[in-house]
């Protein structure tokens, strides 16, 4: 960690050992949101109808779902909001350590960050103000993918690919 105490680290400069562990974290992440993505996608749907349904109650493809709960909600945005804020900052310093401009890095993570904010609030503006917030809800989804790929991708890439040689 201290070598993100200097604001010139970059992570295509971290030794071998280094960049292996960075990279197997990365793996392991992309797999842990991999399984989140095909969850929402199973369980849920990326539809606004099945969106209605899995929180307000409805049947989806012959399942029944009845209404969440305000104490599953709770559950649920307990656990996102504090795991997934220790992803999020691990992936932003690691994003930092990247030599993409300023502004590109500030797009992903705050992409990233404000589609969190956007999931976690959409789910209990669904339940208890209106069905509509399932359209934020697929946005905020849209959003946490990009942002997410982007921010493993990225740094993968600038740890094994060679440099460009031919900056323009």
């Amino acid at each position: 960690m201290k070598n993100f105490a200097s604001s010139s680290f970059r992570l295509r400069d971290a030794s071998f050992e280094i960049r292996l562990v960075y990279s197997l974290f990365l793996a392991f992440i992309l797999g842990g949101l991999a399984t989140t993505w095909v969850f929402q996608f199973q369980r849920i749907g990326f539809s606004y109808e099945r969106i209605v349904a899995y929180y307000l109650g409805g049947e989806i493809q012959g399942q029944m779902f009845f209404p969440k709960n305000l104490n599953a909600l709770l559950e649920e945005t307990h656990f996102h909001t504090f795991m997934m804020s220790v992803v999020f900052l691990i992936l932003s310093h690691l994003f930092l350590a990247t030599s993409v401009a300023r502004t590109t890095k500030l797009f992903f993570i705050l992409v990233t960050f404000f589609s969190h904010a956007a999931d976690m609030g959409s789910t209990w503006l669904i339940r208890t103000l209106s069905s509509s917030f399932a359209y934020l809800l697929m946005a905020s989804w849209i959003g946490l993918w990009i942002g997410y790929l982007g921010m493993i991708l990225i740094p993968a890439c600038e740890m094994w690919l060679p440099a460009d040689s031919n900056p323009k």
